[in-house]
């Protein structure tokens, strides 16, 4: 069943259960034992998918949040994707076609992004790159997303 529109800051997520690149199962409930974790949806075609995952990189490899991607793509062109544009953190495979989680969650555009927090209230929601966004998840967890002169866009839609 799809959901009328993406969950938003203050909703509920939902626990799911999804396979992980190697075919183990991983659960929300599990990624949230050690405090908040950012979730972020993708289709590896997506060009704005593309541009963002290296920025999350940055925030997954501070130690200081985990970033989870949930594909929507088969296990091949996840790992593909991952090599391509240096994503290091874990990639759970939302089940093609029919899409649980994705619909759980109210996916309508990737890159959709959901920081869940351990009693699982979403504190953030997020569709599309959105540099003030990102930055803010960053400052929350000490994490610089972005380079001094780098030049990023404030907005683009997924």
């Amino acid at each position: 069943m799809r959901r009328a529109s993406m969950l938003k800051a203050g909703q509920f997520a939902s626990n799911f259960e999804l396979p992980d690149s190697n075919g183990s199962p991983v659960t929300l409930r599990s990624l949230q034992e050690r405090g908040p974790v950012l979730l972020a949806f993708l289709k590896v075609s997506c060009p704005v998918c593309q541009y963002t995952f290296p920025f999350l990189e940055r925030i997954a490899s501070s130690g200081q949040l985990p970033v989870i991607g949930i594909s929507q793509d088969d296990v091949k062109a996840t790992r593909e994707f991952s090599k391509s544009y240096g994503v290091g953190f874990p990639m759970l495979l939302d089940t093609p076609k029919t899409y649980p989680v994705s619909n759980a969650f109210g996916i309508t555009s990737v890159p959709s992004l959901f920081l869940v927090e351990p009693n699982d209230t979403i504190s953030s929601a997020v569709s599309g790159f959105s540099r003030r966004d990102l930055e803010e998840i960053g400052q929350r967890f000490g994490v610089s997303v972005f380079r001094e002169r780098e030049t990023t866009p404030e907005f683009r839609p997924g």
